[in-house]
């Protein structure tokens, strides 16, 4: 089999990933942030973010904030909590415990609920929980954890979080544009995204969609100037998308294309089901090979999925990660640390073809190294 470029390849990850040559050519123009057509493009991206979200501008708007997804979550969880708040953690991967790490830095009170990272948030204990603690103010959790792969059930908790009267945020960070969420119909109050997940950008910047009514409420609660998150919105708002300070403005411009393209491709539902269609692929074609997933398939997202490594193999991470990268694909390490692990993400430019191109290259390392 031929081998690549070392410097052309697609990715399986959750993000960044591989996007179209189209949103990577955008990001060749140089633009000026406090041009009028820049500016515009801006508010365009913030007006599709809405409707994405199923969200009108009456009661929801949203907020781009230079910086990774974490600096959005950070903006979020540093932001929205006054001094008398208490932000309950459904912590069941990384990237939860990423939160309550946030929130130990601003010291912002805080409480968790430990789930296997198997499993998913049981709403039921959740309501239980806000019964017995009246003190919680919101509840935060991740959508799809990438950790693992898992998706939780936001609609299932959102519907006791709302009936308690308690804040809704979600890390929507590797499911938003991949998997149809209804905002105001779930009761989130502030989601939080980012520009290289499902919408198929490039790193650069997170987004929040948020309910208007709960951000306005919390001026003056931000703990850090550059992730202010009701600043950031005033200054979008008063100057018709003019981010406070330098903004990454190819990465807005190859954002602003990757929505185009996602609308192109016929929009949230359509690419779900591509995502899903190479998931299902993946999953059934490494259990051939004797990988075994770490989620059932009843809790598996279509995003990223978590393998063992497979019994009696002779190989390595290290050396299965360079023979699939020398033939054009780079895969994910593992995040658990019981068992050995690693990933494989599904998400951007990643098509039935690449899936069976991929299963193809693991078997031709697995007979490769037992047979060496």
């Amino acid at each position: 089999m031929t081998i690549q470029d070392p410097n052309t390849y697609k990715l399986l990850t959750p993000g960044p990933l591989t996007t179209s040559a189209t949103v990577r050519e955008e990001m060749l123009v140089d633009r000026c942030t406090w041009d009028k057509d820049y500016k515009e493009m801006t508010q365009e991206v913030r007006a599709s973010l809405l409707e994405l979200a199923h969200a009108n501008a009456e009661h929801y708007t949203t907020v781009l904030m230079q910086g990774s997804g974490t600096f959005g979550v950070e903006s979020v969880l540093s932001s929205i909590p006054g001094e008398k708040d208490c932000v309950l953690v459904l912590v069941n991967g990384a990237y939860t415990e990423r939160m309550c790490s946030i929130l130990s830095y601003h010291h912002i009170t805080f409480k968790r609920m430990d789930f296997a990272w198997d499993s998913i948030p049981d709403a039921k204990q959740v309501e239980q929980f806000l019964e017995q603690n009246p003190d919680v103010t919101m509840v935060a959790m991740v959508h799809s954890e990438t950790t693992t792969g898992i998706l939780n059930d936001i609609e299932a908790v959102g519907k006791v979080v709302k009936a308690a009267g308690k804040l809704f945020i979600v890390d929507a960070m590797s499911s938003f544009g991949g998997v149809d969420i209804n905002v105001p119909k779930i009761g989130i109050d502030f989601l939080i995204s980012s520009a290289n997940k499902c919408i198929q950008g490039v790193p650069g910047f997170s987004f929040i969609i948020a309910r208007i009514e709960a951000l306005e409420a919390s001026k003056g609660n931000a703990r850090s100037l550059s992730l202010d998150l009701y600043d950031q919105w005033h200054v979008m708002e008063k100057d018709g998308g003019k981010w406070r300070f330098t903004s990454p403005t190819h990465v807005v411009a190859a954002f602003h294309k990757a929505i185009a393209e996602l609308e192109q491709e016929g929009g949230i539902a359509v690419r779900h089901a591509r995502y899903a269609q190479c998931n299902k692929m993946l999953r059934e074609g490494m259990k051939a090979l004797g990988f075994d997933a770490y989620i059932d398939p009843t809790h598996q997202g279509p995003i990223i999925t978590t393998f063992f490594y497979p019994e009696n193999a002779n190989f390595t991470f290290a050396g299965m990660y360079d023979y699939l990268k020398s033939h054009g694909y780079v895969i994910y390490p593992g995040k658990l640390t019981e068992r050995d692990t690693f990933r494989l993400g599904n998400i951007g430019e990643i098509y039935e073809e690449d899936v069976k191109r991929v299963l193809k290259l693991f078997q031709e390392y697995l007979n490769e190294v037992n047979h060496a």
